[in-house]
């Protein structure tokens, strides 16, 4: 590999990953030193990781929705210096779809008590005073903390069935601690609140949010890009299939490079002063050569995943519903949410009288529904369009079908305990460290995990940050207040999800 002119001196920091967290140590690093040149190595075709911009046939979708808001200054920052005038404000539109209903979301309190009737309105505010009253003595599981705030009654309603669909288990086997990463700072008289009074301040339910006019994909095209430009490299097609160490020092990685003409792979070394990860870490720890001791391998075997597939339908008409998602609740359907792309962005449709919608499938690799073929994919997606009310089936001319592994990190029984003993030991390595969502086995948002690439880069440069504790330390984003001061209304924002 060769240095830019001028430039032999300056040492390789390696990041295995081109997603959100890897891409963004990259950036960071460029811009806080010219002493360190990134190589970026991505084992797939595109960079972006979930938070890609896929394109089938000129129309552009996500891997689910992802809005841009964020209250951390340096993540706002970094989004505005690389896209500027490229975010276009979206106003939200989203409902939940549940009883055979349409539930606007957030709350709209004629809304709700037109739908759900007087008399089971009575008995959510009766639930929710006797848990007020009397909770329950214990927080470990998701459903202890969600009933300890909002009542059995709207619990049973509103987050069951619709937990029980996304993660393919009891809500009694989920940690408490996920439901305090995505909903804190919520509560039943919040909500009323928001839906009484149209004011409101929880982040999770703005009323507008910022997105790249061509999809999230379009942030880390534009990076990868600068990376390159100044003088970084950004290798696609190439996967990391082993970390050399020499005790507690990683030396160099091996790499496998795929040929996009179909030749086989050929592997070579790569070495450098610094490592920064961001692959899935039950990956991680079985790529270290030689490996870790007995106890970290067993406690990475427990980390599980949740996979994600997304059928993306196009229809032969324009704007089907005015929704930008719908959570789906019914266990009528399989599909859990609704992606409607023009609703997003007109320009991720090539043609603006048709429409992209995304109907989103949780489940897990190897089960029937990420094995069924993508015919029956489609068929199963246009069927459930239509038995929800909001596209006729015959009016799918198209589909693209994308399956992503390892797309959520599983809070269940185990994982803290494996975690903490993994993370143990990474501590231990004195020039490596371990970013991001899967990179930290931590259900952060976009904002968070380029807040811990950041703290990464910046450790690479003298620094002693925690990037393990980012999510701890700071607001989460339903936490995060909405200020209107800004020119034209926007929020404060800009963290995709």
């Amino acid at each position: 590999m060769n240095f830019p002119a001028g430039q032999t001196d300056r040492e390789d920091v390696v990041i295995v990953g081109g997603g959100p967290a890897g891409l963004t140590a990259a950036y960071e690093l460029q811009a806080k030193s010219d002493a360190h040149r990134p190589i970026v190595l991505e084992a797939s075709d595109m960079v972006g990781g979930i938070s890609r911009t896929e394109i089938s046939r000129g129309n552009r979708f996500d891997i689910g929705g992802h809005r841009f808001f964020t209250k951390v200054p340096e993540v706002r920052e970094m989004w505005e210096a690389v896209l500027g005038d490229d975010f276009i404000t979206v106003p939200r539109m989203s409902r939940i779809y549940y009883r055979d209903r349409f539930f606007s979301y957030p709350l709209k309190i004629i809304d709700t008590l037109g739908k759900i009737g007087p008399y089971e309105t009575f008995r959510i505010i009766l639930s929710y005073a006797k848990w007020q009253v009397r909770p329950s003595k214990t927080e470990d599981t998701f459903e202890e903390w969600v009933i300890n705030r909002f009542g059995g009654r709207l619990y049973a309603h509103f987050f069951r069935t619709y937990t029980e669909k996304v993660w393919g288990m009891s809500p009694r086997e989920i940690r408490a601690d996920w439901a305090a990463q995505r909903i804190k700072n919520l509560s039943l008289p919040k909500a009323v609140w928001n839906a009484v009074s149209g004011m409101n301040n929880t982040t999770s339910l703005i009323e507008e949010f910022q997105y790249p006019r061509l999809g999230p994909g379009m942030m880390w095209e534009k990076t990868r890009d600068l990376v390159r430009k100044n003088g970084g490299d950004v290798q696609m097609r190439s996967e990391v299939v082993a970390v050399n160490r020499d005790g507690n020092r990683v030396t160099s990685v091996d790499v496998k490079r795929w040929h996009p003409d179909g030749r086989a792979p050929e592997t070579h070394r790569v070495e450098g002063s610094h490592f920064i990860n961001s692959m899935a870490i039950r990956d991680l720890i079985h790529a270290f050569d030689p490996p870790p001791p007995p106890e970290v391998v067993a406690a990475a075997k427990k980390l599980k995943y949740r996979d994600f597939l997304i059928v993306t339908l196009r229809l032969d008409h324009a704007d089907p519903f005015p929704d930008n998602w719908i959570y789906v609740h019914s266990p009528k359907v399989k599909v859990a949410r609704i992606q409607n792309f023009r609703a997003w962005s007109k320009e991720m449709l090539a043609d603006e009288n048709t429409s992209s919608i995304g109907m989103e499938y949780f489940c897990n690799v190897g089960d029937a529904l990420w094995e069924m073929t993508d015919e029956s994919l489609r068929e199963l997606a246009a069927k459930e369009l239509d038995a929800l009310g909001l596209a006729a089936k015959e009016s799918v001319t198209d589909y693209a079908i994308i399956r992503q592994p390892k797309a959520y990190p599983v809070y269940d029984a185990e994982y803290q305990g494996a975690l903490s003993v993994v993370e143990g030991w990474i501590r231990s390595l004195d020039n490596f460290q371990t970013v991001g969502r899967n990179g930290l086995h931590r259900y952060n948002n976009q904002d968070h995990s380029m807040l811990s690439a950041m703290y990464a880069a910046r450790n690479v440069l003298g620094g002693s940050y925690d990037v393990w504790n980012v999510n701890v330390e700071r607001s989460y984003h339903e936490q995060f207040v909405v200020d209107r001061s800004r020119s034209g209304g926007d929020s404060t924002a800009v963290a995709a999800e």
